[in-house]
């Protein structure tokens, strides 16, 4: 099997990118990765379509849907550590974790599949690069007691109680906990939109991540050119400045695009595109909008809500729709044939993924 990290803006065959991801550069990371996996003792090589080049290291197949969160956190840094490497001297379009081919054949075939998508995302992200800012409270437990000693609603409500004979309840306690962490989330939102507003300005594009706790203020994606990476900075510094002993600020990168263009490799499967298209009652060759209308008939007929008292009726209609999403994966352009024979043409998607 073929592991393919991910391609290169350049025409490059064999062993390559550089001579530190060699077998020997690379054992330490097997060796950590406990057996098995995306680093063996091999070279990384590219192999190569026209102007781009695919980045991959022969490996055994793993199938990261079976394993444990650490070992797909060894794996992943594993893979993001060649990526980042290689973009020292490669504009990279990273590949998501787990992509295997079968050999270099089809390495090439992905290649000449995605090679518009490919060229296009290029153009898009020529000479910039990915920085990920993450703010987060300087002293969370200060901040809280803030909101609370200074809310009006809040002060207000304790004062009510102060004047209740029962004292204050349980259910007390959760309300006035409900009304901090209201306004915690509001101060919150203030903060990220005046950071996120600021720092947008010197951006090509931005990716809101999500939060991972209560300490977190933004955790944001920024695609920058590298003509305003200097601009870039002064704004984090400006902010920090502005935010200090509130805020505490955490830039990393520069990155590969992860956050905007990481491809996803799917081979498709002859048997279930053949039942998408019989549930729908297509034929052999059909056009998106027949694909669409053929759909909403389906749907119609096998609705739960026009069919309340009919057992097993919300399987059925659950099926319709996952044809449809397969049909409309399947078919990129105006129409497509369901042949098999043209549907070795078309087994392999290339996508960006969402």
């Amino acid at each position: 099997m073929k592991y393919i990290y991910g391609i290169i803006d350049s025409k490059t065959d064999g062993p390559c990118l550089p001579t530190d991801l060699s077998s020997e550069a690379l054992a330490k990371e097997e060796a950590s990765a406990q057996a098995g996996g995306i680093t063996t003792c091999e070279e990384v090589y590219a192999v190569s379509y026209q102007d781009i080049s695919a980045v991959s290291i022969d490996s055994q197949f793993v199938d990261y849907t079976t394993l444990r969160k650490d070992e797909i956190a060894r794996y992943l840094l594993s893979h993001q550590q060649v990526i980042e490497k290689i973009m020292d001297t490669h504009t990279i379009i990273p590949m998501r974790l787990g992509t295997f081919a079968d050999n270099n054949e089809e390495i090439k075939e992905i290649l000449t599949k995605g090679y518009s998508t490919i060229k296009n995302i290029f153009e898009e992200i020529k000479e910039s690069r990915e920085i990920d800012v993450v703010a987060t409270w300087s002293d969370l437990n200060v901040v809280l007691k803030e909101i609370a000693e200074e809310g009006e609603e809040i002060k207000e409500f304790k004062q009510s109680l102060l004047n209740e004979k029962k004292g204050v309840t349980i259910d007390d306690q959760m309300k006035i906990g409900i009304m901090v962490k209201n306004h915690l989330n509001q101060k919150r939102e203030k903060y990220a939109l005046e950071i996120q507003t600021s720092l947008s300005k010197v951006s090509e594009g931005i990716k809101v991540h999500e939060l991972m706790d209560d300490r977190m203020v933004i955790n944001i994606a920024f695609l920058i050119s590298k003509d305003k990476q200097k601009d870039f900075d002064r704004k984090v510094e400006e902010l920090n400045t502005k935010f200090t002993e509130k805020l505490n600020f955490r830039c990393i990168g520069p990155l590969p695009p992860y956050s905007f263009y990481t491809l996803e490799i799917k081979k498709m499967q002859f048997e279930e595109i053949d039942w998408a298209r019989r549930k729908l009652g297509l034929n052999d060759i059909s056009t998106k909008e027949e694909i669409k209308n053929a759909h909403q008939t389906k749907a119609f007929l096998f609705h739960p809500d026009k069919n309340p008292n009919t057992p097993g009726i919300e399987k059925a209609f659950d099926k319709i729709t996952k044809a449809y999403k397969i049909l409309c994966e399947y078919c990129e352009g105006d129409s497509c044939s369901f042949s098999k024979e043209e549907f070795r043409k078309n087994a392999i998607l290339i996508k960006v993924r969402e």
